[in-house]
């Protein structure tokens, strides 16, 4: 069968539309101040910004989810607007995944749809779904903070052609064990880097690393409830968009080493890393367990692969972060002092 190609947004041109909503959690009052220097920092860069109306933060999310799914898909849908971005993400995003038109997402033009964390529930079924690229990225509140080089933000990447190809690498540098306080300082733009440290090798393979294939992934305690569902066939998308075969990404936010491995094994179980060529593991500030670290959950479960195996890539919830565009082509090098992840946008 031939395969299809993955679409890619239009890139973000000054003037064009962004959209933000929250599909998962909204923003309490205390925080408010924070999203109104978000989207100020939007509207600096150039861009006109809409905020839905799917935004209280008085519980766990921020309305019905018939009224959160019918918000974030007329937004995918309006060719008016260009990106979609949450304030951040959540717990319960899982419950929008029946109820958005999936057809009528994958028939509009494509829209940039950014995110990360529970986000990652809904931005990874639409490219399986669609074969519409989506960017795992900065979520709005976080967009501020400036970027080490050299890794980029998301909305670098949003402004790039298609058929662009960029590289990143560790920043060398990440922040652990503090975290600002946008209440008292809603306009902080720096982040404290107080650890050292870039990627790691964890599969006991020792020659050079230089791998090609389609990017997939996400956070790991939100797909774990989707993998083995039509929502995250990752093996369908493989073989419609990717016989090169795939490049998988994922990333523990907070849940303990045993959690984690429990939940990798059932999602390599249920087909997602099937098609594998290699995997990346995010940086995680989460609990090692008593008798697993969390290094040791991700071989536990995923060493029988035998595929490369690169941990501590920014791609997760400790700062700063490596955006990575679902659907997109990689290129993972890892090669003494060469460790770089390569993207194209075709």
């Amino acid at each position: 069968m031939r395969s299809m190609n993955v679409r890619f947004p239009a890139p973000l041109r000054p003037g064009d539309l962004i959209a933000v909503t929250s599909p998962s959690s909204g923003v309490a009052a205390r925080h408010r101040d924070r999203l109104d220097f978000a989207v100020a920092t939007l509207r600096k860069r150039g861009y006109d910004v809409a905020v839905g109306s799917c935004m209280d933060g008085a519980t766990h999310v921020s309305a019905s989810a018939t009224e959160r799914a019918a918000e974030l898909t007329s937004f995918l849908t309006d060719p008016h607007i260009r990106a979609v971005i949450p304030p951040w993400g959540g717990e319960t995003a899982i419950d929008l995944v029946p109820l958005l038109d999936w057809n009528a997402i994958g028939a509009a033009e494509p829209t940039w749809f950014v995110g990360f964390s529970d986000i990652s529930t809904l931005i990874t079924p639409m490219t399986l779904l669609t074969g519409v690229a989506t960017l795992h990225g900065n979520n709005l509140m976080d967009t501020p903070y400036d970027v080490p080089a050299p890794l980029l933000s998301w909305l670098d990447i949003a402004t790039m052609p298609t058929d662009s190809s960029f590289t990143q690498a560790s920043a060398g540098v990440y922040r652990t064990g503090t975290w600002d306080d946008w209440t008292a300082h809603p306009d902080v733009t720096d982040h404290t880097y107080n650890g050292a440290g870039s990627w790691i090798r964890l599969d006991p393979g020792s020659e050079p690393v230089d791998v090609t294939g389609r990017l997939v992934g996400g956070c790991i305690e939100t797909l774990c409830n989707l993998a083995g569902t039509p929502f995250a066939d990752v093996g369908r998308f493989a073989s419609k968009y990717a016989p090169e075969g795939l490049i998988v990404y994922v990333e523990a936010a907070g849940d303990d080493a045993a959690t984690i491995c429990r939940n990798l094994h059932g999602m390599r179980l249920a087909g997602f890393f099937s098609t594998a060529r290699a995997v990346l593991v995010g940086r995680t500030s989460a609990d090692d367990h008593p008798h697993l670290t969390q290094h040791e959950a991700v071989l536990d479960a995923l060493g029988c692969l035998d595929v490369p195996i690169i941990a501590d890539v920014e791609c997760g919830h400790v700062p700063p972060y490596l955006p990575i565009v679902n659907g997109a082509l990689g290129r993972l090098l890892y090669a003494g002092d060469d460790q770089s992840l390569t993207q194209t946008l075709v």
